[in-house]
């Protein structure tokens, strides 16, 4: 995976400031210099826009030091996300005992809130801990002033219903603890392939916020899509807002850290609103004759391509009809006579797969 260049940060930063992303993790303090020098850089651009400074940090005194540093120099303020694991699988591989984790969290916390930094406490693992562990680290976290407390699904092994189970006891813990002002978010990992759909029900069990990355890259198998959920928020009315820069957010984070974006990528792959079936484009092609773009945009489409800055493609192939050919003819200035659609049409229909542009051209020369 690679860490792109400082300036390619801070063009993401402002992108995702025009999308109305709440934060952005800006790095780990931890790793280096080079990674507090481009927080640093990059807290001190976001100073003038909505979006709002993170870092992720271990539940250690040294680990947050930096920040209280970077926040002396920038006069405003970083949220420290605080983390450690939570599941008995990662304290017996560490050797750790609950005593002290807890120890650990209250000292690192009680160092934030002291230096007056926003703080969210995360538990690693949380869907596979066990309860009265995380009853001692949040209740521990809860004490010292943490502001937020995350659940994480961090190697991806939950389900829907798993998440909404978790959420619901977690609301009951904070209102036993009569801390209801306490936030909470939710991170969650696709190692089974759930994690969009993990993170849509634990927005509608109660959670306030919800962790994403840029096309879902992570580590292993990767986070929850950022893209695709905020198609999800804005589908399901949950936001109301501009989304048509997002081709331009998905593109830029795509050449910032060289993976290429997968054909059938939901919504912003090549293929999303390609069609070559002929029923289906005949009736996308109906609806654009009708002067109807709204139409056309979701005859054919549960997403709204013109929605999120993008159009529908009609292409030719061996399932294509007479329609497909006059309309990418005509979308192309060529005149559709009958020896060019009746030659397109013959080359399509020996095809094992949907023609180029220059293969249909050539055909109708």
């Amino acid at each position: 995976m690679v860490d792109p260049p400082l300036d390619e940060k801070i063009l993401l930063v402002h992108l995702m400031d025009r999308l109305g992303i709440n934060t952005a993790d800006i790095g780990l303090p931890g790793a280096g210099s080079t990674a507090r020098e481009h927080i640093l850089a990059l807290a001190r651009e976001m100073q003038n826009l909505s979006i709002t400074p993170n870092v992720a940090c271990r539940t250690l005194v040294g680990d947050i030091e930096p920040v209280v540093e970077m926040v002396q120099k920038l006069g405003t303020p970083i949220e420290v996300c605080a983390f450690i694991g939570s599941s008995p699988i990662r304290a017996y591989v560490e050797d750790w005992d609950l005593e002290k984790m807890v120890g650990n969290v209250r000292d690192s916390i009680r160092f934030a809130k002291e230096n007056e930094l926003p703080l969210m406490f995360v538990t690693e693992d949380t869907t596979r801990a066990k309860p009265e562990m995380l009853e001692a680290l949040y209740g521990a976290a809860i004490d010292e002033g943490a502001d937020r407390l995350c659940l994480c699904d961090t190697v991806g092994s939950a389900t829907p219903e798993g998440v909404r189970n978790l959420v619901d006891w977690m609301v009951g813990f904070l209102e036993s603890r009569g801390t209801e002002s306490v936030r909470l978010d939710w991170h969650g990992h696709r190692d089974r392939g759930l994690g969009l759909a993990n993170t849509l029900a634990a927005l509608s069990a109660g959670v306030e916020r919800a962790h994403a990355c840029a096309l879902g890259i992570g580590e292993r198998a990767g986070n929850t899509e950022m893209d695709l959920l905020l198609v999800n928020l804005k589908l399901l009315g949950w936001i109301d807002r501009d989304l048509t820069g997002l081709k331009d957010y998905v593109e830029t984070a795509q050449a910032a850290v060289g993976r290429p974006l997968r054909s059938e990528y939901p919504v912003f792959g090549e293929d999303a609103f390609e069609t070559g079936t002929g029923i289906h484009a005949a009736a996308v092609i109906k609806a654009f004759r009708k002067d109807d773009p709204w139409l056309a945009n979701r005859v054919y489409s549960g997403v709204p391509a013109d929605d999120f800055g993008l159009e529908q493609k009609i292409s030719v192939g061996p399932m294509s009809g007479r329609s497909n050919v006059v309309w990418f003819l005509e979308k192309r200035g060529v005149e559709p006579t009958d020896e060019r659609i009746a030659a397109v049409l013959e080359r399509a229909k020996t095809s094992d797969r949907l023609l180029t542009e220059e293969e249909v051209l050539r055909a109708a020369d």
